[in-house]
């Protein structure tokens, strides 16, 4: 179960919604000491798989977030954090309700909820949810305990995907992940990608039907989840990435074409 469905079951009995403004703040990550502030890879799907903040790095440092007209403190290495690193550069903003008492301790702010953001407002069963590495969190994004509950908390280079869930079955739709045999190709080359999809629990699967784009060339996998691309003619650095209806897109990768 997701850290969103399990927060809102457990908890929406006890609490009145609260009003809550868009938080602006730092940053958040790192799966070492309590206080580190790793730098992951973020991006913000919205509904439809609409990207709302593009993949990006981000350094998750410690800060505090604005819930019903008080601060509350959000500690490094968190999801939470994360979301507010890309608020700070310019990302879209967000809201939260506290269904707790957060205040001047992290340690109080695992039950902060993200129920808007850039401008999308959580609805019925669907709303936004986390995922780190493919799998879904089963805590609350602010708590520092982690996002499995394990104590261990986001590690550098983690990638932090913040994505509208369409709630099926009581999970959410996959998301795509995307497997290149190197980081670069000759100029004019063939290069051949596999597609997966993974679940709430991280649990993957080849995908058929995905559309792979490298440059200005594209081609759909087939059954086993590959699919072959052509390099562009000119020398630099493209992104490869992949996307496919009623899907999460992935997380692009950079290809040097030389």
């Amino acid at each position: 179960m997701s850290a969103r469905q399990t927060l809102t079951g457990a908890l929406v009995v006890l609490v009145s919604a609260l009003s809550a403004l868009p938080a602006s703040a730092a940053a958040g990550a790192g799966a070492a000491p309590a206080g580190a502030a790793p730098v992951v890879q973020s991006m913000i799907v919205g509904a439809g798989g609409r990207i709302l903040s593009p993949a990006r790095s981000v350094s998750a440092n410690a800060t505090s977030v604005g819930v019903a007209r008080h601060s509350c403190a959000v500690a490094a290495a968190t999801p939470l954090a994360v979301l507010a690193a890309v608020r700070r550069a310019g990302g879209p903003g967000y809201a939260l309700r506290d269904y707790g008492r957060c205040g001047a301790s992290p340690a109080n702010s695992g039950a902060l909820f993200v129920y808007s953001l850039g401008g999308e407002m959580n609805r019925g069963q669907d709303g936004w949810e986390y995922k780190v590495n493919g799998r879904s969190g089963s805590t609350g994004a602010g708590d520092p305990i982690g996002p499995r509950g394990d104590g261990g908390r986001l590690s550098p280079g983690a990638q932090v995907l913040w994505f509208w869930c369409a709630a099926v079955a009581g999970g959410c739709q996959r998301s795509l992940e995307l497997s290149a045999p190197g980081t670069s190709v000759a100029r004019g080359g063939r290069m051949t990608v596999s597609v997966r999809a993974r679940d709430n629990e991280g649990r993957a699967s080849a995908v058929a039907g995905a559309i792979v784009t490298l440059g200005s060339d594209f081609a759909s996998t087939n059954a086993a989840g590959q699919a072959t691309l052509i390099a562009p003619g000119a020398p630099g650095r493209y992104q490869l990435a992949a996307k496919r209806n009623a899907l999460v897109p992935s997380f692009p990768e950079t290809i040097v074409v030389g």
